[in-house]
């Protein structure tokens, strides 16, 4: 290996995701010289395999369903059915556009970027395309990749992970989904949208099991409605072809054919291969263990994102990555508070959250000293305008602030940014209370849940 021991930068970073790019980025905006390494494309899982074209799906499918049921809102309309290249097209189209504007941000600061696959050659240098990059600090970003079970082989046809299921040519008939997460619920409300026959089998008691288990319940509900099939509290035994498919066997003897399977039971940490064992770098089950400033045990390295045991999501990867920079350059920084980190599942209907669920809370203060409040989105009238359901649940510690709130209903990730205030701010009820909400909006069904949790209810009984 060559050593080339011209430069050393201020901070390498091993991966161009949500967290190591966000470091690059705030790194160089402060002053640090720094270098980014990535194998594919910078962006990572968030920006071409995760967040932005799973989304893209799931607007096009929001279309065809508009389509479908537009005479309800007066609006004679056809549908013909599901362009499949040309919803590829608009989504790479997406991505493709904010893959330019992120190569042009790194450009614009300065960063000096390189593509190759880079692995961990000692507690400050990496190692890619023959050559050796020194830093004076290490960040490690590597990411995820889709998690199979044992036995249990990803093809690519017919037994299919996300990354699959991004670029398949067609509309499957049937598909099973193993997993009932955030990508499980969002790709069953995709395809059923699309006209596929969808199933989910989830061995734990609820669909979303980290949420509230009112939201559950809710996209429960809805799911039925919109004939999206699912199995709760039965774990996978075995998957084997059919002649023209794939059986699933649960543990109870239950079985399922379908086209296809997508595997969605959840990402698994890089990290094998790349170094970091032999750097000393402290892990456990492949994640790469840190403080609640991103350190590892090794002083000159730290590490982001999906590679760590917190919330893997993309804006957690920016706020990881922005704190190591901000430390580094010297900054007095805050560890992440990650209850308060808002959380959306983009399906249909939409289940957001932020803080701790009525049960967590409970646990935590003690059941007679915790509060919980519904408010019904039928009270709401934007929400009526658009024909969506669900419920703004508010979670209290009595006498004190809000310490958590749930919402499901059609656009409701969009109001998850008050709701984060809210609990980062440690509103009581009564402050928010007394904010002014526009009518109409669904963000009024906010205002509304802390009027009636603050004693005085207006489009709600008490």
């Amino acid at each position: 290996m060559a050593n080339d021991a011209s430069t050393v930068f201020d901070l390498v970073i091993l991966g161009g995701g949500s967290g190591g790019y966000a470091a690059a980025l705030r790194g160089a905006q402060l002053g640090l010289d720094v270098a980014l390494i990535e194998k594919d494309k910078v962006g990572g899982t968030c920006l071409h395999r995760g967040c932005i074209p799973t989304k893209a799906l799931l607007h096009a499918g929001e279309i065809a369903d508009q389509a479908r049921e537009s005479e309800q809102f007066g609006v004679k309309a056809t549908f013909e059915g599901i362009d499949v290249a040309a919803v590829h097209k608009y989504k790479d189209e997406v991505v493709s556009g904010l893959f330019k504007g992120l190569q042009g941000l790194i450009a614009s600061r300065k960063v000096t970027y390189i593509q190759g696959e880079g692995r961990l050659s000692s507690p400050t240098s990496v190692d890619v395309n023959g050559q050796r990059i020194q830093g004076r600090h290490v960040l490690l970003a590597t990411g995820s990749v889709p998690k199979s079970l044992p036995g249990l082989e990803i093809d690519g046809d017919r037994i299919i992970s996300s990354d699959h299921a991004l670029v398949l040519d067609r509309v499957p008939k049937s598909a099973i989904i193993l997993g009932g997460g955030v990508i499980g619920v969002e790709f069953a409300s995709a395809w059923k949208s699309f006209g596929t026959d969808v199933t989910i089998v989830e061995g734990l008691k609820h669909l979303v099991p980290v949420e509230d288990e009112n939201s559950s319940k809710l996209l429960e509900r809805a799911f039925r409605k919109r004939g999206i099939k699912f199995n709760l509290g039965t774990f996978f035994e075995k998957a084997e072809y059919t002649q023209d498919g794939v059986r699933v066997t649960l543990a109870d003897g239950k079985q399922f054919e379908a086209e296809v399977l997508l595997v969605a039971i959840g990402r698994g940490p890089v990290s094998q291969g790349l170094g970091y064992e032999e750097a000393g770098v402290a892990m456990d089950r492949g994640y790469v263990l840190v403080d609640e400033y991103m350190r590892t045990n090794v002083p000159t390295i730290s590490a982001v994102g999906d590679l760590v045991p917190t919330l893997q999501l993309a804006h957690v990867g920016f706020a990881e990555g922005i704190l190591v920079a901000e430390r580094l350059a010297g900054l007095k920084v805050v560890p992440i508070d990650y209850d308060g980190v808002p959380r959306v599942t983009y399906c249909h209907p939409e289940v957001a959250s932020v803080g701790i669920t009525e049960a967590k809370a409970k646990e935590v203060y003690g059941a007679d000293k915790v509060v919980a409040l519904k408010y019904n989105l039928a009270g709401n009238g934007r929400s009526k305008i658009l024909k969506t359901a669900g419920e703004i649940k508010l979670v209290q510690v009595k006498d004190g602030a809000v310490v958590g709130v749930h919402m499901v209903g059609d656009r409701m990730g969009e109001q998850v940014g008050e709701a984060q205030l809210i609990y980062n701010w440690e509103a009581l009820p009564a402050e928010v209370a007394q904010l002014i909400h526009a009518h109409p909006t669904q963000n009024e069904a906010l205002g509304e849940a802390h009027l009636a949790l603050a004693g005085k209810p207006l489009h709600s009984h008490d």
